[in-house]
């Protein structure tokens, strides 16, 4: 896939746990572990906002576009 979620290197910076993560945005740890592996078929904006809340940090911060 081209387009990469880089939740954990968001999390690295911030020094924050997975389930930290999933508690603050109101998700399953399961589903962040979904959209972490890059296996989501999709994302809904508000959790795209809430991730950026949580993680202070813009959309693209978390996902990129490599050409494959």
């Amino acid at each position: 896939m081209a387009i990469v979620v880089n939740i954990d290197v968001m999390l690295a910076r911030r020094k924050m746990s997975s389930l930290e993560l999933a508690e603050k945005i109101g998700i399953t740890p399961s589903n962040l572990s979904i959209l972490k592996t890059g296996k989501a078929k999709a994302i809904r904006v508000s959790t795209m906002d809430a991730l950026c809340r949580a993680l202070d940090c813009q959309p693209g911060d978390i996902l990129e576009y490599r050409r494959m």
